[in-house]
């Protein structure tokens, strides 16, 4: 191990194309493999299509991570992790094989043209919230001074959450 900060890195792995469960393994895999030992992985949620709804479930995780990797290579990592597992950027919020959303990074603010975090949905979308209050309930939103429990508790979206049964 070198001497390098370790930054911690939230990120929202979501499917809904193909083996749902392992795609989602084998991002976490390349995650690992690339950006740095994963601490933390909430449990596998199975939720109805957001955005663009005629489509498959998703199954979505919460994955946190300690990399070395600023913000810009983390994202830079995460694209080319969507690529290798088949992911086609044709549609916005439409089907994906994978994909991989940065929520947090430590408790920075980051708004460049390419990237926005703490990721600008994450408060309005339950299939973020849900997985990510399993694993860090009291983590307070760098922009909005909430913690991801409240922000749950305060979230509009009604689209169901539903908890896998094994992870």
């Amino acid at each position: 191990m070198n001497n390098q900060e370790l930054h911690t890195l939230v990120l929202l792995l979501g499917s809904n194309l193909g083996n749902r469960r392992s795609l989602l393994a084998q991002a976490a895999e390349k995650i690992n493999a690339q950006l740095g030992s994963i601490s933390k992985a909430s449990s596998l949620y199975e939720t109805k299509s957001w955005g663009l709804e005629e489509q498959p479930d998703f199954l979505n995780q919460v994955l946190i991570c300690h990399t070395a990797k600023n913000a810009a290579e983390a994202l830079h990592h995460c694209l080319s992790i969507e690529k290798e597992l088949g992911r086609d950027r044709k549609v916005k919020w439409g089907s994906r094989s994978i994909d991989i959303d940065i929520l947090y990074f430590d408790d920075e603010i980051v708004a460049t043209e390419t990237l926005k975090i703490p990721h600008p949905f994450l408060h309005k979308r339950r299939f973020t919230l849900v997985p990510l209050v399993e694993v860090m309930p009291d983590f307070v939103h760098p922009v909005l001074n909430f913690s991801n429990k409240e922000l749950l508790e305060r979230c509009e979206d009604t689209l169901e959450v539903s908890l896998l049964n094994s992870k």
